[in-house]
């Protein structure tokens, strides 16, 4: 049994007495606590919330253990939250070494493992929607992990939630950048009546170094990597610089012969298939490492395993490595000092500076950390250019110095030296109102009183009473169109509960996207029998996600250079060919549709605001081209932005399955939703890897698992026979695609025996059709359902055959094909054998 749990004392044991078997552990361990551990620890078991405050490695968890084993020692239940699930796993698995896997559960979006555990990991997220959806949950003591999220643009409202609505449960907050907290500790005093003890400490248990250097950037590393001062996180704030960064490190020789011998063994077995995957094995065979949001998740985890192995000496990534990511990092290199902030560049905040400058430095490692900062890089190259031409070394007589690039905030050493002293901004409050928040608390309320707690949770805000006012004006537009939408109902007058949420609507029914409410009243007014109503139906869905738009500019490229390749070959004079070209956009299907429906949806909803609709083709283009994952990446070179596509269609999966209502899903639109499922599992299987490891350890030791999110149910299709037909129809639909571009290599690799077919017989079993009937329709008539035959057969095999719909109409030519469900899977590889063609 572990060392905590057996420590666990009696029910009716003591304070005193718990935090005396607790400091027995710890000194059980070796641990000596820092004055600021001992005060946290000791304001928590005398009943007040902390929070608390010191640098990164400074023992936090440590703190947030002792309350914890506070809780399990009392019988009471305690939550740990963190902003990013890599950390609450993480954190769930250690919990799970020390108080035994009985005693710990998660919770996630799609599943739960031991859901009523004393002790329960997850996202700030999931905590706050537990508590919108239960206005009693049991939820005793919270440790909310990187609290500074609390001001954060797009989550922060997370962080505050569980403030205002569990008046009876004690918190832990902690960051190493708080800043002044002065206005929610007096406001958690009054809602909880209890006192709040703030804990700070500044010492740091490997202090930092901070050099400023004015040399190119390869330079500087190549002397950091001599000094000994790896591994170095090279820090940059755009994917694009990331990646070009990692790139430029090719011409550094990072690692030694033994080393590089190390790193290619370790990469031996690993499948980087995707067409980033060439590039990436490149950099990883350097040591060097590529990590942002940019990139597939198991290219990340790969980074993040390979450097945790010591095997990397230099990792360039995005500034929002700093979180739920454990890689160990010596020197912390930015390669800038300012950043666009969502809104405009600027220079890095004293926060962000701090967040990401206290990686440097790892306790038990490392004796000092290293912080170092890169003078601007056309300054650098122009005062070479100036040194040069004072030593007589330039034969130019005048210097040429190089500008800034556009939009360029400058910095200096000033500048750094300003940030190393400045303490982090004061946090500010996200509370914000959207018909998400309002759903969730009606749902979670019985008849009246979700709406009445939603007006407490208003004035219970850490907001301005202006601000207050405006959220209650808010809140009543938004519960009116609810009521418009049929969302929710209310009943005749003297009837209990008189308000319900509409119970047809699927349990993980969803409306946290801020348009997702013109998605339900525009849905309806598709037409349902139209042959395009799938189609319509996803082009609807992808109107209201925020656009890619790396994605969107490489398909307007392409379609740009279709464009110009058919104009010169039918000879289009040049000014023509250039004026044709800057009238083209990308794909907008439905637009009038979209746009027309939209406009009066924003006259009936003045709170629309500025919020826009946002016609595209992405998931929709993917799907009528019935294209893998790596095709589209291939078709529209998209290699360096694998994992925003991949992100994208994840949300369009997602936003098809929880935000279109059951009664709207035709079998056409089941079918796009198998499709995009498919797509993202089979793209990377890391994600459901992760979820298995997750789980097997849980069932080993019997802990009891529930899948929370039935439309999400695996990887594979054959769990559930109408999504195995869907799937089977989309492999129908590739093959198709292949068979009208005469493409019989890419048509092998469509089905499961290739074997059994050369690319001479393909050419000559379709041949005959060719010639009957000119070529394939691919149009959406080509996917109608009733062009599909399944037959049942003995032994369980499924023999299909489908309606080839060609170009005069006639129809009269099938492809016959069998499947057999008990057959080994994979996800992405095909189920469908290819028997021949009837006609």
């Amino acid at each position: 049994m572990p060392a905590l749990a057996e420590l666990r004392p009696p029910a009716n044991a003591s304070a005193d007495e718990v935090l005396e078997r607790f400091l027995r552990w710890v000194e059980s361990q070796g641990f000596e606590l820092y004055p600021a551990q001992e005060e946290a620890i000791l304001e928590l078991f005398a009943g007040n919330h902390v929070v608390l405050e010191t640098p990164t490695g400074s023992g936090k968890s440590l703190v947030a253990l002792a309350l914890h084993f506070f809780a399990f020692g009392r019988s009471r239940v305690s939550f740990y939250t963190a902003p990013v699930k890599a950390l609450v796993n993480e954190k769930f698995f250690a919990l799970c070494d020390l108080f035994g896997a009985e005693n710990v559960g998660l919770l996630t979006g799609d599943a739960s493992i031991n859901r009523h555990a004393p002790i329960v990991c997850c996202t700030a997220e999931i905590l706050a929607n537990l508590t919108l959806r239960d206005d009693s949950p049991p939820v005793d003591e919270v440790v909310m992990d990187e609290f500074h999220f609390y001001g954060d643009r797009d989550r922060g409202l997370a962080w505050q939630i569980p403030l205002l609505t569990l008046p009876r449960a004690r918190f832990l907050l902690m960051s190493a950048t708080l800043g002044d907290t002065r206005h929610i500790t007096e406001r958690l005093e009054v809602r909880t009546q209890r006192p709040v003890a703030l804990v700070r400490g500044t010492t740091r248990p490997v202090p930092l170094l901070y050099e400023y250097r004015q040399t190119p950037i390869h330079e500087t590393v190549q002397a950091l990597l001599e000094t000994g001062r790896a591994p170095i996180y090279l820090v940059n704030f755009t994917q694009r610089a990331a990646t070009e960064m990692a790139q430029a490190m090719l011409s550094v020789d990072v690692c030694t012969k033994e080393e590089k011998s190390r790193l290619k063994e370790a990469l031996g077995g690993e499948q980087l298939t995707t067409p980033f995957g060439k590039d990436m094995r490149r950099l990883l065979a350097h040591g060097i490492g590529l990590h942002h949001a940019g990139l597939l998740p198991r290219y990340r985890r790969l980074v993040e395993r390979l450097a945790g192995e010591g095997l990397l000496k230099v990792v360039s990534g995005t500034d929002t490595l700093g979180v739920g990511v454990n890689i160990p990092i010596r020197t912390v290199l930015f390669s800038a000092l300012s950043k666009y902030d969502g809104e405009k560049n600027a220079l890095l905040s004293a926060r962000d500076f701090h967040q990401i400058a206290g990686r440097a430095g790892r306790r038990g490692f490392d004796e000092v950390g290293y912080v170092v900062c890169q003078a601007p890089a056309h300054e650098i190259e122009n005062r070479r250019a100036k040194e040069r031409a004072a030593s007589g070394r330039s034969n130019k007589r005048k210097v040429m110095t190089r500008k800034p690039p556009p939009g360029f905030v400058r910095w200096d050493e000033a500048t750094f030296e300003r940030l190393k002293a400045a303490d982090p901004e004061p946090l500010q409050s996200r509370f914000e109102i959207d018909h998400g928040l309002l759903l969730s608390v009606l749902q979670g309320s019985p008849g009246d009183a979700g709406y009445r707690r939603l007006v407490e949770l208003i004035a219970l805000s850490h907001e301005t009473a202006g601000q207050k006012s405006r959220h209650r004006r808010r809140a009543r537009t938004f519960f009116r169109t609810l009521l418009q939408a049929g969302i929710v109902r209310l009943g005749p007058p003297g009837r209990r509960p008189r308000l319900e949420v509409d119970p047809d609507l699927q349990r993980d029914f969803s409306l946290h996207h801020t348009l997702s409410l013109w998605l339900v009243e525009v849905l309806p007014l598709l037409d349902r029998e139209a042959p395009t109503y799938p189609l319509d139906v996803l082009s609807c869905v992808e109107a209201i996600l925020e656009s890619p738009r790396v994605v969107l500019r490489r398909q307007l490229d392409h379609k740009k250079k279709e464009l110009l390749a058919a104009m010169k070959a039918e000879g289009v004079p040049y000014e023509e060919r250039i004026a044709r070209l800057e009238e083209v956009e990308i794909d907008k299907p439905l637009a009038p549709f979209i746009y027309e429906t939209f406009n009066r949806f924003s006259e009936a909803h003045p709170w629309v605001g500025a919020e826009n609709i946002r016609p595209k083709s992405i998931a929709r283009d993917a799907f009528e081209r019935a294209a893998t994952f790596k095709e589209y990446v291939q078709l529209y070179g998209l290699k360096t932005s694998e994992g925003v596509l991949l992100r994208y269609l994840s949300q369009a999966y997602k936003t098809l399955v929880q935000n279109v209502p059951q009664e709207l899903r035709s079998d056409g639109v089941n079918e796009i939703a198998v499709y995009l499922h498919e797509l993202v599992r089979g793209t990377d299987a890391s994600l459901l890897d992760e979820w298995q490891d997750l789980l097997e350890p849980a069932r080993r030791r019997g802990i009891p698992i529930e899948r929370r999110e039935p439309s999400d149910a695996g990887a594979d299709p054959r769990t559930d026979p109408a999504a195995f037909r869907a799937h089977l129809r989309n492999e129908l639909h590739r093959i198709q695609r292949c068979i009208a571009a005469r493409d019989w290599p890419g048509l092998r690799e469509a089905i499961r025996n290739p074997e059994a077919w050369s690319d001479e017989a393909l050419e000559a079993l379709f041949a005959p059709f060719f010639e009957a009937r000119g070529g394939l329709d691919l149009g959406p008539r080509a996917r109608l359902a009733q062009h599909t035959t399944f037959t049942a057969e003995e032994g369980g095999r499924l023999r299909l055959q489908q309606v080839l719909c060609d170009l005069e109409g006639e129809d009269d030519y099938a492809l016959l094909a069998w499947a057999d469900p008990s057959a080994p899977y994979a996800p992405g590889e095909p189920v469908l054998s290819l028997v021949g063609l009837s006609g």
